[in-house]
């Protein structure tokens, strides 16, 4: 079992940043491969980022890319999601999710952080 607790969610106006950090126990850390989802209201939730086990693959949805960072620090077993320039569409619950395996689905989930975005 992974037990994964994000943080890092909040307020913020059209423009601005925000870091979402998870963390994760139950397993190694350096072994679980880690992702972000995001969920709007009344929508799907979405891919947003994924990074390798060692921190230098990443992959990113193309709405994200070039505003959205994802890293990961294995001596912390922590999984980060640098925002910059955010745009109210942003605005949803964000997940972090693991899994042990390099493909297939996700099969761990945290239970969800708030990102508002104000225009």
């Amino acid at each position: 079992q992974v037990q994964l607790v994000e943080s890092g969610g909040g307020l913020v106006q059209a423009g601005g940043s925000l870091r979402l950090s998870c963390v994760a126990s139950g397993r190694t850390f350096s072994s679980i491969y880690m992702g972000w989802f995001y969920q709007a209201p009344g929508k799907e939730r979405e891919f947003v980022a994924a990074v390798s086990l060692g921190g230098s693959r990443t992959s990113y949805a193309d709405s994200v890319k070039g505003r959205f960072t994802i890293s990961r620090d294995n001596a912390k077993n922590t999984v980060y999601l640098q925002m910059d320039n955010l745009k109210p569409e942003d605005t949803a619950v964000y997940y972090c999710a693991a899994r042990t395996k390099s493909i297939g689905p996700y099969t761990y989930w945290g239970q969800g952080t708030q990102v508002t975005v104000s225009s």
